[in-house]
């Protein structure tokens, strides 16, 4: 007989979060938390790891422990994997939750006009290369190395799942922020790309594409921080949303628990919008 649907192979398994201390991270940890996970928030903020990690295993009665690594940082990946492996056991489950935009790769206009070809510091050409790299690399390479280090485990036992967190800008990329968009373009790509080469190994690879959330990242874009109300650009994303409005950060738990589940043991290589319908909508 089929024994009822539910989330219990997920009790016990040890996950690896980076980013998990951020908004979008930390709600993703609490889903996990409530299934019984034992989690390590990988965080270049230990303290901030720390607390987040408390707070939700003083709430789920889960094992959740801070850890510090930096993304960007192979020698300090290896160092959080010992301490994981030690306080955990074998990394089982890996979500890349590192990413994020800065005000650096953000240009000021939209379209450019005929006024801007006299100023072009508020364009694309106005653009600094060292805030490029940065969002790029946080992105992208922030995805690649943690995978390349917390993934070993899961070679050795031959099961294993890796959850990326793409975005909507990798379809549609957004104005104003290039090289989010970009990084997120090539997660979608790692991601399918990784899948087909572990997929004879037992690793499954998967990515949930967030719609529009507002996070410490993206905040100075979408609010008015005089008012309190949404910026003229978080109206027309919310204007753009058949569902006219933000996702709540718990919108991403169900897709979350889905993934990382044997439920979906046939799914690999693929990413899953989590926007509203956005991606269903053209305007009009």
């Amino acid at each position: 007989m089929m024994k009822p649907m539910s989330f219990d192979d997920l009790k016990g398994k040890v996950c690896v979060i980076t980013g998990g201390a951020g908004v979008l991270g930390s709600a993703m940890v609490r889903s996990m938390a409530s299934v019984g996970m034992k989690i390590a928030i990988a965080d270049i903020n230990k303290e901030v790891a720390d607390k987040v990690a408390a707070e939700i295993s003083g709430e789920t009665g889960a094992q959740v422990v801070g850890i510090a690594a930096n993304v960007l940082d192979k020698a300090s990946l290896e160092q959080a994997k010992k301490e994981i492996n030690q306080k955990l056991g074998d990394i089982e489950i890996l979500v890349n939750g590192a990413g994020g935009n800065s005000p650096q790769a953000t240009t000021k206009v939209e379209q450019m006009q005929e006024s801007d070809l006299d100023n072009l510091a508020d364009t694309f050409y106005g653009l600094q290369m060292e805030g490029f790299d940065k969002v790029f690399a946080l992105n992208f390479k922030g995805t690649v190395l943690p995978t390349m280090v917390f993934t070993q485990d899961m070679l050795k036992n031959k099961k294993g799942v890796v959850l990326n967190i793409s975005s909507m800008n990798s379809y549609k990329p957004l104005t104003k922020i290039p090289a989010y968009s970009a990084a997120k373009s090539s997660v979608n790509n790692f991601t399918e790309w990784l899948s087909v080469h572990l997929a004879k190994v037992g690793i499954r690879v998967n990515a949930i594409a967030p719609g529009f959330f507002i996070t410490h990242q993206n905040r100075f874009l979408v609010m008015d921080e005089k008012t309190g109300n949404f910026s003229p650009r978080g109206q027309k994303i919310v204007d753009n949303t058949p569902m006219g409005k933000f996702g709540e950060p718990e919108d991403l738990q169900g897709a979350t628990l889905f993934l990382l589940s044997d439920i979906s043991n046939f799914i690999t290589g693929i990413v899953i919008p989590v926007d509203g319908g956005y991606s269903a909508y053209g305007g009009v």
